[in-house]
């Protein structure tokens, strides 16, 4: 069985392929209906974040050309919208890829911790969708460990760097003060709380969460000292914000270029500092031909976070041999796996010819024939079906210049060769 990942991220594609090729939450479950279907893999997996969109597969060696057809197909595009930015990664390779995707060394930002998470979570929503089986489960759990074991042996992890640290980096290089600014966050998930988390650190301390749900956004703001609302209420605040950081799994955009419009009119045209963190977008893009508007996505935060992870080079090193081993030690389990049921094969093979000339044997000493010719023929007859088949693969091999074969049976059966019984037949000879 072939192992294939196949994908885009922040290095092949801009934020605006990216958000045309995410995965939404409300169509994961289609996806998945779909996605073995059309690829004819017996296995799959689905990792869609802000900076990437993956596939992981177990199946035929020759399906990735149905999958880039059914990606495009699914999100609306023509296949060759992707040629350019899509990456394939096969066997070897593909492990390699998704241990470097969970210890953060294919992020961003080198080293950092909520990839891992995201696997995690793509690895439960596959098993949820009755599509991750006993190939899959193994490198994911693999992973996983390997993962830890970087996390743990080297110093990838130590002063995280994160898309919301450089966030509220670059807002801190805008506003001098930023204990006099108030920030309205939209959404609630894992990379908002590091925001707020951030914010409050840099000394931010009037709060606004905007969410779908009120309850979860009143929990992280009241974490902060801020307050909660919907996100049908963000036209009566924004006005009364400076800093504006967004992060939703929204398919459409939330905060459009009339509402900001209309909020800079009511704040005398006092500029904003933006960030879109989303993909696919949660701020319209044409929000940056505002004057007064300072809009960045996720793609200009690189040179911030470029900047402070120049210090994890050396961890970065450490933990490539790390994943090379665990890769090694994953691709080394698979073939004992595929080595048992060959064995189990071979033995079932030996044991219905065991049973064949057994059978044979009773009959004929029940019909009285001698014991002892019983039991020689017994014998006779079991090596020569052991050997039958054996013997006509290696003298085919070896007929074809496969000679390997013959140094194979050797190793196999701990043949011990005699020189002066060996005859050499070279093709001068022939």
């Amino acid at each position: 069985m072939a192992l294939l990942t196949l994908g885009i991220n922040h290095r092949t594609a801009p934020v605006e392929l990216r958000e045309r090729i995410a995965f939404t939450p409300e169509r994961m479950a289609e996806a998945f209906a779909e996605l073995r279907a059309a690829s004819g893999a017996s296995e799959a997996a689905i990792l869609s974040t802000c900076n990437r969109t993956e596939l992981y597969l177990a199946g035929d060696d020759d399906c990735a050309p149905m999958v880039l057809r059914w990606l495009s197909g699914f999100h609306g595009l023509d296949p060759a919208d992707l040629e350019d930015a899509v990456y394939l990664h096969r066997d070897a390779e593909a492990v390699r890829h998704m241990m470097r995707v969970a210890s953060g060394l294919d992020s961003m930002v080198l080293g950092e911790p909520q990839i891992f998470g995201q696997l995690k979570d793509a690895y439960a929503l596959a098993r949820e969708y009755d599509s991750c089986g006993t190939f899959l489960s193994r490198l994911f759990e693999q992973t996983f460990s390997v993962a830890k074991r970087v996390r743990t042996d080297t110093a990838i992890g130590e002063n995280p760097v994160s898309v919301a640290y450089a966030a509220v980096s670059m807002a801190s290089h805008i506003f001098s003060d930023m204990s006099r600014n108030k920030a309205l966050l939209i959404g609630a998930g894992k990379t908002i709380e590091l925001v707020a988390k951030h914010l409050a650190d840099a000394g931010v301390r009037d709060f606004l969460v905007a969410n779908r749900t009120l309850d979860r956004a009143q929990n992280l703001a009241e974490a902060h000292g801020g307050r909660g609302i919907v996100l049908a209420d963000i036209p009566d605040y924004l006005p009364e914000v400076d800093i504006v950081i967004a992060s939703t799994a929204s398919p459409l955009p939330i905060l459009g270029k009339g509402a900001v419009e209309r909020a800079l009119k009511k704040r005398k045209h006092r500029p904003y500092f933006m960030v879109d963190i989303a993909v696919p977008r949660d701020i319209e893009p044409e929000v940056a031909s505002l004057a007064d508007v300072y809009l960045y996505t996720v793609d200009d935060l690189r040179q911030v976070i470029e900047e402070n992870v120049r210090s994890r080079e050396g961890a970065a090193r450490e933990a490539e041999h790390l994943i090379l081993a665990g890769a090694q030690d994953f691709l080394g389990q698979l073939r004992a796996l595929d080595a048992v049921s060959t064995l189990k094969l071979l033995r079932e093979q030996a044991e219905r010819l065991r049973d064949a000339e057994v059978t044979k044997a009773l009959r004929a000493l029940r019909n009285g024939a001698d014991a002892e010719t019983v039991i020689r023929s017994l014998g006779r007859g079991l090596t020569n079906k052991l050997l039958h088949e054996p013997t006509s693969q290696v003298r085919k091999a070896t007929a074809e210049g496969r000679v390997e074969a013959t140094q194979w049976l050797r190793e196999l059966h701990n043949l011990e060769t005699q020189d002066s019984h060996e005859v050499s037949v070279t093709p001068e000879k022939l």
